[in-house]
């Protein structure tokens, strides 16, 4: 045991020994201590603020609504014996869409073809004996009464052949009904019904649906207090929209063509509609679009918006100077496009962190690098 302790207690000294004289290689004498968070440069990616021009957006979410949607029916009671478009197809405004049976109207314009036919040879009839009777009671040769029932006679028949000849018109009119064609341009729907079906003017389903593309309206909502930038921008004729379709690259564009008269008292929300050319159809009527209303552009000292940082006190970035990094506090006025518009803080050309906080500090010592592009 004894020999034990003794080797344990010169292994001890041999350590101490050997650490001391480790110490004295490392730290040579006179040499001040130093924390390695102290002595090593931090990496970091910076960037410089600039002056750009910065617009000014309201963003919401929209709906695609059609400026013109026409609901098809059949005016009369009769079968479909033709249908001419394909479901979903895009129509021009004339096409003929569906054909009806026209039999019984086209049997019925000849029958009241012929009683005008019959009621306008009585009436020239009249009309002759009428002549004829003036002469004769001129020469006292017929009676007064014979005439004034001869000038009745024509009247009857003429309103007969008026009365048949109005039947015609109306006949034609119904006929016209046979031939349906499309009211406005635009996308049809399927058809729901298809030849052989018989409709009716109280069928509760429409026979198609054409809703018109181009233009559409896109409405969204906007918060009441963004209401006098918005009718600025439109006296100025500056506001524009251009909404965007989730998966969808292009975007349409368009203009600010109403505001609601009354905001929503419960959500305290107004009323915006665009009207969007749409000529490429990237706006479907029921689709939710992601609206972007520009109001004006500004002129503004930008930051990338990953250097800006929150905290309980604010929003700060960290200004790189002299190779060490401060703690500035600054007013973000808006995000836009990935640049933040600093309102107060901060000025052009002044060099702020964008990438590294974690290991930042007011005073702590930075080896600033550029942001490679694309990454």
């Amino acid at each position: 045991m004894t020999q034990r302790k003794w080797l344990y207690g010169a292994a001890a000294v041999v350590l101490v020994g050997a650490a001391l004289l480790l110490r004295g290689l490392w730290s040579p004498q006179g040499a001040v201590a130093q924390s390695p968070a102290a002595s090593r440069l931090v990496p970091v990616e910076v960037a410089i603020a600039v002056k750009s021009k910065v617009p000014v957006r309201v963003e919401a979410i929209g709906t695609v609504t059609p400026i013109a949607s026409v609901a098809i029916k059949s005016r009369i009671e009769t079968e479909i014996v033709g249908v001419h478009f394909a479901d979903g197809a895009s129509v021009k405004q004339g096409d003929l869409l569906f054909t009806l049976d026209s039999r019984s109207i086209e049997a019925e314009i000849k029958r009241v073809e012929a009683v005008f036919g019959s009621a306008r040879a009585q009436l020239e009839q009249n009309e002759r004996d009428v002549e004829r009777y003036v002469e004769l009671f001129a020469k006292n040769a017929t009676s007064q009464v014979t005439l004034q029932n001869a000038k009745t006679q024509v009247n009857i028949w003429r309103g007969t052949s008026e009365s048949a000849a109005a039947q015609i018109e109306s006949l034609k009119v119904q006929l016209s009904y046979c031939s349906i064609r499309a009211p406005i341009p635009g996308r049809i729907s399927q058809a729901n019904v298809k030849v052989g079906n018989f409709v009716r003017p109280a069928d509760t389903a429409p026979l198609a649906t054409i809703n018109q593309m181009a233009p559409v309206y896109v409405s969204f909502a906007v918060p009441q207090r963004a209401l006098p930038d918005i009718r600025q921008a439109i006296a100025a004729e500056t506001a524009t929209v251009n909404a965007f379709v989730p998966g969808e690259q292009n975007h349409a564009t368009g203009q600010v063509t109403m505001i609601e008269n009354t905001v929503d008292a419960s959500t305290g929300m107004a009323m915006i509609r665009a009207t969007m050319q749409n000529a490429n159809e990237i706006l479907w009527p029921g689709t939710l679009v992601n609206t972007q209303l520009t109001l004006r552009v500004e002129e503004a000292v930008t930051v990338p918006s990953n250097a800006i940082q929150v905290s309980q006190q604010g929003t700060y970035v960290f200004v790189v100077k002299d190779g060490a990094v401060s703690v500035r506090p600054v007013t973000v006025e808006r995000t836009v496009d990935g640049a933040a518009s600093i309102r107060t803080g901060l000025q052009p050309d002044e060099t702020v962190v964008t990438d590294g906080h974690l290991l930042l500090t007011n005073g702590t010592k930075v080896s600033p690098r550029q942001r490679k592009p694309g990454v």
